[in-house]
């Protein structure tokens, strides 16, 4: 008897249970703000592999999860790849002008902090 393959569908929650404040914890931190920041520019999913992280892998995937279990990102597979995609219509229609504002403010933050010499945004 054959053992069935693991199941290659990841949990995420429906548009009504994403809250504000696990969108805005998500968005908290760092790097998960430059993963979306990425998403955001991108013109379709982009693969977990296309991300360069200073980071370790382990720590790359906690990111990944945490911005799908909070409803921020979309995440399947295709193939081997894990594909990526930003729930911007989902987050628009919750949280109106949250998002743009969010992006807008990390454009300037980066761009202060390079010029200021501090460091990358």
């Amino acid at each position: 008897m054959t053992t069935p393959a693991p199941s290659r569908t990841l949990d995420h929650p429906r548009r009504d249970a994403i809250r504000l404040e696990g969108v805005l914890h998500a968005l908290s931190d760092p790097m998960r703000l430059r993963i979306v920041r990425s998403l955001a520019t991108a013109e379709e999913e982009l693969s977990c592999s296309l991300f360069d992280l200073p980071v370790s892998k382990s720590t790359t995937t906690h990111h990944f999860r945490v911005l799908r279990e909070s409803g921020v990102i979309s995440q399947c597979y295709r193939g081997t790849a894990k594909m990526n995609g930003l729930r911007r219509e989902d987050l628009d229609a919750l949280f109106p002008g949250l998002l743009d504002s969010l992006l807008r403010a990390a454009a300037l933050q980066a761009g202060r902090l390079h010029e200021d010499g501090r460091g990358e945004g």
